[in-house]
């Protein structure tokens, strides 16, 4: 059956829990300058209300998001049946740092472990970064055994 839009309450669910936990990257979608739509895979920190991403300061998606904010998020694990879905939208804000975020610091220690983290982590210390953050206005959660895709279950 499908899960009915419900605002954010999925975000508490344990499938929702365990992706925001798991190592799996974020696919971060938004619109590009001409109106075409752009996808790109990002690492994420979930700290429990707002979704953050690492960017340079010369990255492009910072040019769009500025002009058109709403972003779409897909953190799947499609290694194992059943496959596993958290689908995230809402408006992105950027905000430009002299540094690394320690949101960004957090994501590279979850995905390379701690001692890989700090060594990828050491080398951008003095590189200006961006800090994208999402927080989420509507979630939708696909765990095929209890929630399928809607036009499985019309």
């Amino acid at each position: 059956m499908a899960e009915p839009h419900d605002g954010t309450a999925l975000l508490q669910d344990a499938v929702a829990q365990e992706l925001l936990a798991s190592r799996q990257s974020a696919c971060l979608a938004y619109t590009w300058m001409d109106g075409t739509p752009r996808v790109v895979p990002v690492w994420f920190h979930w700290d429990g209300d707002v979704l953050t991403f690492g960017s340079p300061v010369r990255a492009p998606k910072l040019r769009a998001l500025a002009v058109n904010p709403q972003v779409a998020v897909t953190i799947e694990d499609a290694t194992t049946w059943p496959y596993k879905a958290l689908l995230i939208r809402g408006d992105a804000s950027v905000e430009m740092l002299d540094h690394v975020s320690p949101q960004y610091e957090a994501s590279a220690r979850r995905y390379l472990g701690d001692d890989e983290g700090e060594k990828w982590v050491s080398g951008l210390r003095s590189v200006p970064m961006a800090r994208i953050t999402l927080r989420p206005a509507t979630v939708h959660l696909l765990d095929f055994v209890t929630r399928f895709p809607s036009a499985l279950s019309a």
